[in-house]
């Protein structure tokens, strides 16, 4: 899609598109059903903004939220959001008492289920707990051998009235790679996993091993949840497809404006180390965003799209800014420069896409996202409504974009034949509204 030109409020600005977040939640609910999608909003939700994103997917019909840490999931509360939370990467510092009061779902896979109970003692309130199994990826998650053991003593807790088992869960390792062996030796595991509980005389209300890559290419990976993270930002988890070929709308764009332009002859240097020099007499445009931004350092070579003509970044990127290369003369100094004019890293149809920076960068579409930093403010716009909204600002009217329906996912990325496909409206799974 083409995002709507609005006043930037800040000098560099990652734009989220809450309505394409919103999107690929139905989308995804729509492949999954009659299963249930937990929004994955760790890490600043992959650095869209937790609160914002929690609030989109929940309107969009997810009906958990995720996240790694109990600190996380507490920003949530506090920011009013009820939804059913699961935070599940814990240490010795961890404060379980915190998170049973606010009613926030634990994962336990060792010495964490006897810290949590503790908690749930003190408090006289009962924990609720997922038990994680370690079906293959050699993380946290009990290991299978203990496994019947810690469901043992997970009951004999639940007995006492300390908790309530809610969920059994695990993840895979190598579902973004769907003719991996691995990933059937993991889903044979966690059924086994399952069946040792549910004969034990756990009575869960949930399994869930699925991330998005398992969304997309195992239809019998989905049980009663499927965990969504990258997917909800509008990008592939597969290599060699784009996020348009699986129905998804990447939701944030990384923008900010050029500060300067200037003639150089050939041989000129470019940025620390003088690696890169001009083959000829070219213009170079000065591009306010580096490493302290999250853009990686060693992404020579990655896309700047200024008006609608992609530039490479030449040189090294240094903290604070980058250069690009335009590959002509005549124009600095004169009203066909492109001091002022808005630069994009990436984003969207039309626009240079973020796994066109991870290859630059020899690393993955996540890191991308997840690295852009503090510095650079979080401007949230809704295309479908017309709206938007920086952080620390009012609303910037914007002309209204339509929102798109979803088109097919293509057939051939499971093992097992087609990966389905749906529209942009979820079945089966209902709304929850933010508070």
């Amino acid at each position: 899609m083409n995002y709507p030109e609005f006043p930037s409020p800040a000098e560099r600005a990652a734009v989220i598109d809450l309505a394409a977040i919103r999107h690929n939640v139905r989308h995804l609910s729509h492949i999954v059903s009659p299963a249930r999608v937990m929004a994955v909003v760790k890490a600043d939700a992959y650095g869209h903004g937790a609160v914002q994103t929690a609030r989109a997917a929940l309107e969009a019909g997810a009906a958990w939220l995720g996240v790694a840490h109990i600190s996380e999931a507490l920003e949530l509360r506090a920011a009013g959001i009820t939804a059913p939370v699961l935070a599940w990467l814990h240490t010795h510092q961890t404060k379980f008492d915190e998170a049973i009061r606010e009613n926030i779902d634990v994962g336990v896979s060792g010495w964490d289920l006897d810290a949590v109970v503790a908690a749930a003692r003190e408090l006289e309130i009962p924990a609720r707990v997922h038990l994680k199994i370690d079906t293959g990826l050699g993380r946290n998650g009990c290991p299978e051998e203990l496994w019947e053991a810690f469901v043992g003593r997970a009951l004999a807790y639940q007995e006492e009235g300390l908790l309530r088992v809610v969920g059994i869960f695990s993840h895979f390792a190598v579902a973004d790679e769907p003719h991996r062996p691995e990933t059937d030796q993991q889903l044979e595991k966690f059924r086994i996993a399952v069946a040792v509980a549910e004969d034990a005389g756990v009575d869960r209300e949930v399994r869930h091993i699925a991330n998005t890559p398992g969304a997309l290419s195992r239809p019998d990976a989905h049980f009663d949840l499927v965990r969504i993270g990258l997917g909800m930002y509008g990008l592939s988890p597969f290599a060699g497809q784009t996020p348009a070929e699986l129905g998804l709308r990447p939701a944030m764009t990384l923008k900010t404006t050029i500060s300067a332009c200037k003639e150089v002859p050939a041989g000129q240097g470019v940025s620390y180390g003088l690696h890169y020099r001009t083959q000829e007499p070219t213009t170079l445009a000065l591009v306010p965003l580096g490493y302290a931004d999250g853009v990686p350092r060693v992404a020579t070579g990655g896309p700047v799209q200024v008006d609608g003509q992609v530039y490479p970044v030449v040189g090294r990127i240094a903290m604070d800014q980058m250069v690009i290369d335009l590959g002509r003369t005549g124009i600095a100094g004169t009203e066909d420069s492109l001091v002022g004019r808005e630069a994009v890293l990436f984003g969207g149809e039309g626009l240079p896409g973020v796994d066109e920076w991870a290859s630059a960068a020899g690393s993955i579409n996540y890191e991308i996202i997840t690295r852009i930093s503090e510095r650079v403010s979080r401007t949230y716009i809704d295309s479908a409504a017309g709206t938007a909204e920086a952080s620390g600002t009012g609303p910037i009217a914007l002309e209204a974009v339509p929102e798109a329906p979803s088109g097919e996912v293509p057939s051939g990325v499971a093992p097992s034949g087609d990966v389905p496909g749906g529209t942009a409206e979820a079945n089966g799974a209902e709304a929850v509204r933010a508070q």
